[in-house]
């Protein structure tokens, strides 16, 4: 029960509804001379030859053949026993065809040696091939699946979709759709079956992904009955704040902050993910919405995921509030001794009126007076418990404080629909003035000289320019520069120009050093492997060179790229690749090129990267899902959000549809 238990499964349902990833065909016996590399398949067939081969692996090499044929059985795991029975019998195997040395082979193929005259049954549905753990095998994977449907007998499942969908989708009964997906039947649509189209699948996947919609409405409505402090916007504190800025803020900066002022007006917890490209001011929003708080008596928490995000966060707040009279506290993990005490006490006591931090705010130790206000900042960097614990640590008096949740990865429609369907979003789509877009280039790294010596023009004419490295140590695999060797190497090719490192390695104090450095113009070139995705602003670097650029995903090349052009010099991102490219490769790179528009970026991404990449939710448990595909199934999205609206959420039906399809999800939905 301990294996099942790491695949989530506890009981009989949850078997049932454990699904198969996909399919193999062993209802047919297969000609040898029909082979072709990569099929998967069944043969039968005499053994000619039964030898121990010396290698470099000693092997078992088994010739077989059919009258059509003949085909190499390789064994690396064998026995003397098991060479002298294979010899010269007649045998039946099933296994994946790949080339070998002397023409096609299987590699361990799973077989029965068949008796004089044995006619041995041919499986009569399609083979599942299901997920498993280390110690439970398909076979026994399949005897269990098996047990429970022969017990199910007749008796159907519990069929909790309204008897509407399924007739206006003609969607099978339940029983008979979870028995398909098991078990097809010789002549099943294998094609529709491998790609998840069949009717018994989609049925399924309407299913799960209305369970999913419905437990975060059940959140969002639990959520809503604990209440929040109501803070109404007086602007005592935040006109001043305005009056004082250089620059006014966009139709759409505004538009989201009156949003975000309603909500938190209101006595129950604000939800909001406010989404906004690379540059287009959600800082101010945040900003906004923590002086609200304190407009009211309240604190305000900002949590960043880095260091340099976070401290560049609270340089900024500082700046602009402690004219206005409000104390700034900075929490971050070196933060330590006699200073981290001193600040531990400025937020019990409510000294620190906003408190701006990394992952530092959530640990024990740190107690809040008044927390009313969460700010979390590029959301899908955080655990899921992480972000938890934060929103307890201003649970007061059966009160939750608002949350708002910010992030410059757009999230494609789909994935908002459904990993987001409890929250409230809003969308910053105008850049402030004066910005002006990155030029994209793409290269082969055999022009490397050219670039380095753009990369000269460029900081000796008084700009400055990231070199962006996507690993740290040297790998022949992946064929990417290490950071510390592209830096000598740069500083040997440029000796007139002040050249910086910065990876993850090193200390938080020694890589915010460096980063001040860069922003005070002390150094023209950062040599930098991706910790400066986020939140780093130099508004003169002007030039980015990222290597190897097919390592990395759509959206964090658009967040790298984001770190340029941010005043109103022209810009470039040179993309350089390193020959040659996969097909996905190709794609993202000339993606890249062509638009500068987030979500396009981001929905292409989640075409060829998956929403858990995309997301980066793989941890959190909330989108893992059994059958549905939000890829795929993104033309179902509409109808389960207008059939959960259909639906009395707080209904027995609703919870057990989530208790079928979702274990143990609530609570991280709830965030």
């Amino acid at each position: 029960m301990n294996k099942l238990a790491k695949l989530g499964i506890e009981n009989y349902q949850d078997l049932l509804f454990h699904l198969p990833m996909r399919y193999q065909d062993r209802t047919r016996i297969t000609a040898i001379g029909a082979l072709r590399p990569g099929d998967e398949v069944v043969i039968e067939a005499d053994v000619v030859a039964a030898d121990i081969v010396m290698g470099r692996r000693r092997s078992l090499l088994c010739r077989i053949q059919d009258g059509t044929g003949t085909l190499t059985l390789r064994f690396f795991h064998f026995s003397a026993a098991q060479k002298s029975g294979l010899n010269h019998s007649r045998i039946r195997c099933f296994g994946e065809v790949r080339p070998g040395p002397s023409g096609l082979e299987i590699v361990h193929p799973e077989y029965k040696v068949l008796k004089e005259g044995e006619q041995g049954a041919l499986e009569q549905t399609l083979t599942p091939i299901y997920p498993a753990t280390e110690g439970l095998t398909q076979p026994r994977m399949r005897s269990l699946v098996s047990q429970v449907l022969q017990a199910l007998g007749s008796e159907p499942l519990d069929e909790l979709l309204p008897h509407s969908e399924l007739e206006r989708f003609n969607y099978p009964p339940l029983t008979d759709a979870i028995r398909y997906i098991h078990q097809p039947p010789v002549g099943a649509d294998q094609t529709a079956l491998m790609e998840g189209m069949h009717p018994a699948q989609r049925r399924l996947a309407f299913e799960e992904l209305l369970a999913h919609n419905l437990s975060l409405r059940t959140v969002r409505q639990n959520l809503q009955i604990l209440g929040a402090p109501q803070l109404k916007p007086s602007g005592r504190l935040s006109r001043p704040f305005l009056d004082q800025l250089p620059f006014s803020l966009t139709d759409a900066q505004l538009r989201v902050a009156r949003e975000v002022a309603r909500d938190m007006s209101r006595p129950i917890p604000m939800l909001r993910l406010v989404q906004g490209d690379v540059g287009s001011g959600k800082t101010m929003i945040a900003v906004l919405s923590a002086l609200q708080a304190v407009e009211n008596g309240y604190q305000a928490a900002v949590m960043a995921p880095t260091e340099i995000l976070a401290e560049q966060h609270f340089i900024n707040f500082s700046g602009w509030l402690e004219p206005l009279g409000i104390k700034v506290s900075w929490l971050a993990g070196k933060v330590k001794g006699k200073a981290r005490q001193a600040v531990l006490e400025e937020i019990a006591s409510g000294e620190g009126q906003i408190v701006v931090g990394t992952h530092a705010l959530f640990q024990d130790e740190v107690e809040f007076k008044e927390l009313a206000m969460v700010v979390i900042d590029e959301q899908h960097r955080f655990g899921v418990d992480q972000r938890l614990t934060l929103r307890e640590k201003g649970r007061k008096d059966g009160k939750l404080p608002h949350q708002l949740i910010m992030t410059a990865t757009p999230i494609p429609r789909t994935l908002a629909m459904s990993a987001y369907a409890d929250l409230d979003c809003s969308i910053i789509d105008e850049l402030p003035p004066g910005r002006t877009p990155v030029q994209t280039v793409v290269l082969d790294d055999g022009r490397r000289e050219q670039v380095i010596e753009r990369v000269q023009q460029n900081c000796l004419g008084g700009l400055q320019a990231y070199w962006v490295c996507t690993l740290v140590e040297e790998s022949e695999a992946l064929q990417c520069q290490a950071a510390e060797t592209t830096a000598i190497e740069l500083q040997e090719a440029l000796p007139d120009l002040r050249i910086g490192l910065v990876h993850g390695r090193l200390k938080p104090a020694d890589k915010a050093e460096v980063m001040a450095k860069f922003k005070a113009h002390e150094l023209d070139l950062l040599v930098a492997t991706t910790v400066i995705e986020v939140g780093v602003d130099v508004p003169n670097a002007s030039l980015m060179i990222i290597e190897n650029p097919e390592r990395l995903g759509l959206s964090q090349l658009h967040q790298l790229r984001g770190r340029v052009g941010r005043g109103s010099r022209e810009s470039f991102c040179v993309l350089m690749y390193h020959a040659p490219l996969s097909q996905q490769g190709r794609e993202r790179l000339s993606v890249m090129r062509d638009t500068s528009d987030g979500f396009k970026i981001a929905e292409r991404d989640l075409e060829l990267r998956g929403p858990g990449e995309v997301l980066g939710t793989r941890q959190t448990g909330v989108m893992s899902f059994r059958i549905a595909d939000l890829q795929r199934d993104a033309d179902l999205m509409d109808d389960v959000q207008e059939c959960a609206q259909r639906f009395d959420s707080d209904s027995g039906t609703a919870r057990l549809l989530c208790d079928r399809w979702i274990n143990d999800a609530d609570q991280y939905a709830q965030v």
